[in-house]
């Protein structure tokens, strides 16, 4: 009868263990794919910030501008892109499209010394660039969270609680387009 009890105590005792690690795994792996979402929504922020920037800045260049309307056009489109983009791959891949869109506007604003000597394009400049910066952080941080997530996915015995609870890779990264990746050469005799 004593063996019998201390077996039945063992039992519930492994029981108890592989169940508490088997809740733990699975409150970790909840909590690391909410964190993939607070990242993702900070991100999302920042680009509104940044698409909120936009028609400033445009404005501003098209008063000195008025000949680049291909370029101003291409940026007024990628930024409708971008806010209308609903998952984060669409968003990714508008903010590239933006991202392009807004190089070559700028590049073209150094044949315009008089809007670049420009107050308020200064400062739009100025604001634009720190919302650029909180992006790449936001990124940073977005990315890793993700890196932390999937890796934890493939961990044992992680990975055996993930298939059990439907936790699946996250696979969106927030890479650059490969095309962003150069800077625009800007030439005298360049058309846009």
């Amino acid at each position: 009868m004593k063996a019998g009890l201390v077996v039945l105590i063992i039992v519930a005792v492994v029981i108890l263990g592989v169940g508490g690690k088997f809740v733990s795994v699975r409150n970790d792996l909840a909590q690391k794919r909410e964190a993939i979402h607070a990242d993702w929504a900070q991100i999302d922020a920042d680009l509104q910030r940044r698409a909120d920037l936009i028609p400033n800045l445009v404005g501003t260049v098209k008063a000195y501008a008025k000949e680049e309307t291909t370029v101003v056009d291409e940026v007024s489109k990628a930024r409708a892109a971008l806010l209308g983009a609903g998952s984060p791959d669409d968003k990714i891949a508008a903010n590239n499209r933006l991202d392009n869109a807004l190089g070559r506007l700028l590049v073209i604003t150094e044949n315009y010394p008089n809007l670049k000597a420009n107050q308020n394009f200064q400062s739009l400049q100025f604001q634009l660039e720190g919302t650029e910066n909180r992006i790449l952080q936001s990124r940073r941080v977005y990315n890793k969270a993700v890196q932390d997530y999937n890796t934890e996915l493939q961990l044992f015995p992680q990975n055996i609680v993930a298939s059990m609870s439907g936790f699946q890779p996250d696979n969106a990264y927030f890479k650059t387009d490969v095309g962003a990746r150069t800077a625009p050469k800007v030439s005298d005799d360049q058309k846009f």
